[in-house]
């Protein structure tokens, strides 16, 4: 089996570790939570209930939705995504031509792409479309987290970062990549 095989097969298994591992953390520092309350975003699911749960309350203050996993759809139609996505890596691999694996390699990165931002609508959904009936009202405030780094929303510093799971999405990248530059 050639190097280039090798390569789209082990990108399009590692694909896997989405489910392994969450892909995106949300964490909320304060005064009273000086450790945070984080949220682990992971590709079928969001964990740690206890802090969604708090996070949720604190969100009820100022008029921000909570955030029920079961009412956000990428939680349900993302791992088919990503199915479909290592089942045409493999399929890739067993065609074995330069051109498969560059265009593997654009629908990951276009993917990628849209799921940022599908993700960057969502927090701009969730902190700039506020109940009127919020028992805190600040004129001008949205609390949208950051896409990626940190920033102070009111007393709360909220920082959001790519997790382990993130990597599982963007090293089979740069093994169909590898696959491509080392195909003949």
């Amino acid at each position: 089996m050639t190097k280039s095989r090798i390569s789209m097969i082990l990108g399009s298994i590692l694909l896997f570790g989405v489910f392994l591992f969450p892909i995106w953390r949300i964490t909320l520092y304060a005064p009273q939570y000086p450790s945070g309350l984080s949220m682990d975003i992971w590709v079928n699911k969001i964990t740690d209930e206890n802090a969604m749960k708090n996070i949720n309350i604190l969100n009820h203050y100022v008029g921000m939705k909570m955030i029920e996993p079961d009412s956000i759809p990428e939680l349900t139609y993302f791992p088919y995504i990503i199915f479909a996505l290592a089942a045409l890596g493999i399929i890739a691999a067993f065609i074995d031509r330069k051109k498969v694996y560059l265009s593997w390699l654009a629908i990951i990165v276009v993917l990628g792409i849209l799921g940022i931002y599908d993700f960057y609508l969502w927090e701009y959904d969730y902190g700039h479309d506020l109940s009127d009936m919020a028992p805190i009202k600040v004129p001008g405030q949205a609390y949208q987290p950051p896409l990626i780094g940190g920033k102070w929303l009111l007393n709360f510093y909220a920082t959001s970062y790519p997790n382990l799971g993130a990597m599982f999405f963007a090293l089979p990248m740069l093994f169909a990549g590898f696959a491509f530059w080392t195909k003949k």
